[in-house]
This record gives structure tokens, sequence and C-alpha cells, in this order.
């Protein structure tokens, strides 16, 4: 079999195009996490910070390109969304926001017992079970979707100035 190239890098194939049944799944699996989410009383602008502070984590240009641009038709402010990457450093988040954050972080990155054990010990204080549950489904679906973006390769492309 031979190898294309462009330039340096190896040609990527677009899994989500070369495999539409599996990608469809993580769809369908996508669309009844935003159910659970918004059923567990968790804001979309939430969901957005998580979909976002995953992707940065990451590396993910494309899902941070798609979920900046939702974060912001949902209502979230520029202000916070460029701060997110030193969230804890703002008083910019609610107690709920941080914990939902910390609480992906530790879905994202789950080798750190200790850490994944604080993000868990303060979620339970200030979210709901439900809300628990569905920040880490949140979590774990925007980490598949990172890798198939990363994988494929998927480009970002420029968007006219205003």
């Amino acid at each position: 079999m031979s190898t294309q190239t462009t330039g340096s890098a190896v040609q990527r194939i677009f899994i989500d195009k070369q495999s539409p049944k599996a990608y469809h799944a993580l769809v369908q699996t996508s669309e009844a996490v935003r159910a659970v989410a918004a059923d567990s009383g968790l804001d979309r602008t939430v969901v957005e910070l998580i979909n976002l502070r995953v992707s940065q984590i990451n590396g993910c240009a494309y899902c941070l390109d798609i979920h900046t641009k939702a974060a912001l038709r949902v209502g979230e402010t520029t202000q916070r969304l460029g701060v997110l990457a030193a969230w804890r450093d703002t008083e910019l988040f609610t107690p709920q926001e941080h914990a939902a954050l910390a609480l992906a972080e530790s879905a994202t990155d789950p080798s750190d017992a200790a850490a994944q054990e604080s993000a868990y010990a303060t979620a339970r204080e200030v979210l709901t079970e439900d809300q628990i549950s569905a920040v880490i489904w949140v979590a774990i679906t925007i980490n598949a979707f990172n890798r198939v973006s990363i994988m494929s390769n998927h480009p970002v492309r420029a968007t006219a100035r205003r």
C-alpha cells in the first residue's frame, strides 16, 4: 500500500467520512449526552465551557473552532472564553462551573488519582448526581470527538474578519 504525503506530513484519512456508521453513532451519543445535560439542569454554556476546556487540553484546533462559535451563540462572553485556560486564576466562573471544569479535566486525564478525587469531592458539594454524570459524559464525548478530529487532521478554515 502506498502512502500519500502532502509536504512533510502523511495525508490523513477523515475517519468520520471513511467510517460513517461509527461516526453517526458518536453523533447520536453526543445528542443523547446533550439531552442528559439539559435534563440535569446543566446550562448549555457550561456544556460549551467543558467542550472548550477539554479541547484545549487535547490541542484540538477543529473542536476549539466549532465550540468557540457554539459558546458565543449560547451567550458566553469573549472575556470568559479568553481566560478559560486559566479558569482557576479568575473570579469569572461560578462554583458550579469550577466543579464542572475540574471534573471534566480529570475525566480527560484520569491518570492523576488525587486530582480526580479532589474534583469529584468538589463536584459532590455543588452539583447534583445527575449533573455530575452529565459533566463526565460531556467530557467523555468531546474527548472522543477531539480524537476523531486530531487523527483525521480536520482543517480549521479562516472566516471573514469583521
